[in-house]
């Protein structure tokens, strides 16, 4: 196939949405972005509450981790998006950022000049359309929608209890000062998901020089004589070259990214020969440093109907979507995940070493037990900066194999001694008078788990992954890291990975917001790079 585009994007998520809208507002650019499954029509997406509809099915890739070896050798399930959108059409919707303080060491600690947190601010700003907030640290008039919800009642006495347990109430975790408790914003516009695919691409896809493919399985990158030429993709079975005239563009992700990095020889070149993979790059740390927030739940049973679980009723189901259908206002307008905090696991860490997620319900995500009758609400808390540090790798070259993802969940002590206090705390807030009034007792994991030995077991037995990993192709300033600062793949020209995937070190938040920031970043290196070619 000819040259018919200039950049090639692969991986429709985030920051590929992000990006390639970015990419187009050139018109002498011309831009295929690629994505593996379909568009974001199903209806669960667009609707704030469809969130709990989302942490399996047919819109994720249906990964499961290899056997965890600190965690009772369980395979967990790991959602990882498979629609347009990615992560941004199935999260929670929760926006934070992260502290100033991870930007700062990606700079100091790891050589990635041009990333502290002074130099990516600007970015998160131009990124956002915030309804509430402005100022130095927000943005207004930005592809991507944020908004602060009017919190249930159960939220606001969350809030309550922290503040009773001696936490600030903080009405801004983006500020700089993230400590403290309160409502999160989120990536909702008009009481409707804004995803980068709804904020960003949508609006792009009128260019004529933007084109979208869905349901586009990419096999590999094409690399020739050291550069990256384009992508081989599958159609019916059939190999198709698609050319790219500047660059090929990575975002499919920290699990993603590697996988396809791995499958088109760019990666440890052993392990690559071993699976009759032709070395077209050797680049060891190809699918290493994988790490992502472990979460932990505790499930509450509540003395009445305080929840969102009692519009599992068929009739208050209904009243609740006519609320929605007339007003945009009620449960379906809400993430459900509205309140949160973070905290400190160690008093002497200088940032918040744990973040809470207060949940208006019970059993609303994959592997969290529901409340059988009744209503119930949940808490899930995790360590910010985890220490284990896991892999992504081939089971084999071929693209419908799935790899196998290992994020060595507790596999260093601090985790497993840090996600215990967060246990210990999620307790203790639950205790506190205003959120205790409405409590009838703990349904998970129940008053027998009390001792130390007790709650590493729990976690170990019940902990899950909180959708954030990043790290398998990892930025930095040495030449063991896989892209360099500007994003480039090291020892391939016209290769750059622009997603999670290149953080050196996870931010202490979600990531979907970091993640949109680093696409921003990406859109101005390629600049960047075209006006000195």
């Amino acid at each position: 196939m000819a040259a018919e585009h200039d950049y090639i994007v692969v991986g429709g998520g985030s920051a590929g949405c992000a990006l390639a809208a970015r990419l187009s507002e050139d018109p002498q650019r011309r831009v295929l972005l690629l994505e593996a499954g379909p568009e974001d029509t199903n209806r669960f997406i667009h609707l704030p509450v469809g969130f709990a509809k989302m942490t399996s099915g047919p819109l994720t890739w249906g990964l499961k981790t290899a056997p965890q070896k600190h965690a009772m050798n369980r395979e967990i399930v790991y959602a990882q998006a498979r629609v347009l959108g990615g992560g941004g059409s199935i999260n929670a919707q929760v926006y934070t950022r992260g502290c100033p303080e991870d930007y700062d060491a990606w700079a100091s600690e790891f050589g990635c000049t041009g990333w502290s947190f002074a130099d990516v601010q600007p970015l998160f700003l131009r990124s956002e359309d915030n309804d509430t907030l402005a100022g130095e640290t927000h943005g207004i008039g930005g592809p991507l929608g944020v908004s602060s919800l009017a919190p249930q009642p159960l939220t606001r006495a969350f809030a309550q209890a922290c503040q009773q347990l001696g936490m600030p109430y903080n009405p801004d975790f983006n500020s700089g000062r993230q400590a403290g408790a309160g409502a999160y914003q989120t990536t909702i516009r008009g009481a409707r998901r804004c995803s980068a695919a709804v904020g960003y691409l949508r609006p792009a896809l009128a260019r004529r020089n933007l084109t979208l493919k869905t349901g586009a399985q990419i096999s590999r990158i094409v690399v020739e004589k050291g550069r990256a030429v384009g992508v081989e993709m599958l159609d019916n079975g059939r190999p198709v070259l698609m050319r790219a005239a500047r660059e090929v563009l990575v975002t499919a992700g920290a699990i993603g990214s590697p996988w396809l990095m791995l499958r088109s020889g760019l990666g440890p070149a052993d392990e690559l020969r071993a699976l009759g993979i032709a070395v077209a790059a050797d680049l060891p740390e190809v699918g290493r440093n994988l790490h992502d927030h472990f979460g932990i739940d505790i499930v509450y049973e509540l003395s009445g109907p305080h929840s969102f679980d009692k519009y599992n009723k068929p009739h208050w189901m209904a009243w609740a979507g006519l609320e929605y259908a007339l007003f945009r206002k009620g449960p379906v307008a809400s993430n459900i995940v509205e309140g949160g905090a973070f905290w400190y696991a160690d008093k002497t860490a200088k940032t918040p070493d744990l973040q809470f997620h207060f949940l208006v319900g019970a059993g609303v995500e994959e592997g969290v037990p529901k409340i059988e009758s009744g209503s119930g609400a949940t808490m899930n808390s995790y360590t910010l900066r985890p220490r284990a540090r896991g892999s992504v790798t081939l089971r084999s070259a071929d693209p419908a194999v799935l790899p196998v993802v290992d994020p060595n969940f507790l596999g260093d002590p601090y985790d497993l001694k840090t996600s215990t206090e967060g246990l210990r705390l999620s307790r203790e807030i639950f205790a506190q008078s205003a959120l205790a009034k409405y409590v009838r007792k703990e349904h998970f994991p129940g008053g027998q788990v009390t001792t130390q030995a007790e709650l590493e077991l729990y976690a170990r037995q019940y902990g899950r992954t909180s959708y954030h990993p990043v790290g398998t192709c990892r930025m930095g300033g040495d030449a063991r890291s896989v892209v360099d600062p500007q994003l480039r793949v090291r020892g391939v020209e016209g290769l750059r990975i622009c997603d999670s995937s290149v953080m050196p070190r996870l931010v202490s938040s979600n990531t979907n917001a970091p993640s949109i920031m680093i696409a921003e970043k990406a859109s101005d290196l390629v600049r960047a790079s075209e006006t000195t070619r």
